[in-house]
């Protein structure tokens, strides 16, 4: 039972050791400007905003959820996301980066999310799981041309 316990405090130790390091990286600005608009169509997502939010997709859009049995377009994606608002609440939420790569107009983005949603029976349910986005800066922001992610377990 010892070895049992030593273990565990072990495991936890380097986990949130891990967990410090990742976070706690330095980013550049231009890898905070490109977090900030991944933080702001993320709340846009929230708040219901479907223009607001859809504005972050390039009209080339081509995304992944891992769930799904192939890539979808931006018209897919507008289609679900706004049946999405019309049935679910976003009460919570968080992203964490892990990753950021920037190659010259072109940015690699590697993260984490945790939500707590409410469905339309009223019951909340939590969404945690990791994505990848691909975006490309054009004009003042950076729009999503590609992503790939979705639930890492059963939500």
């Amino acid at each position: 039972m010892k070895c049992f316990v030593k273990f565990v405090a072990v495991t936890f130790c380097l986990t949130l050791l891990t967990s410090v390091q990742l976070l706690g990286q330095e980013w550049s600005e231009k890898q905070k400007e490109v977090w900030k608009n991944v933080e702001t169509y993320w709340d846009l997502d929230a708040k219901r905003d479907l223009e607001g939010f859809m504005s972050y997709f390039h009209s080339d859009y081509s995304g992944w959820f891992n769930l799904d049995a192939l890539p979808n377009s931006k018209a897919t994606v507008r289609k679900f996301v706004s049946h999405d608002f019309q049935t679910t609440q976003i009460l919570v939420q968080e992203i964490k980066p892990v990753a950021i790569k920037i190659h010259g107009n072109i940015a690699i983005v590697h993260y984490y999310y945790s939500r707590v949603v409410k469905d339309a029976e009223g019951k909340e349910k939590n969404r945690n799981g990791r994505w990848t986005d691909i975006l490309m800066k054009e004009g003042d922001k950076w729009v999503l041309i590609g992503d790939h992610g979705g639930p890492s377990s059963t939500n």
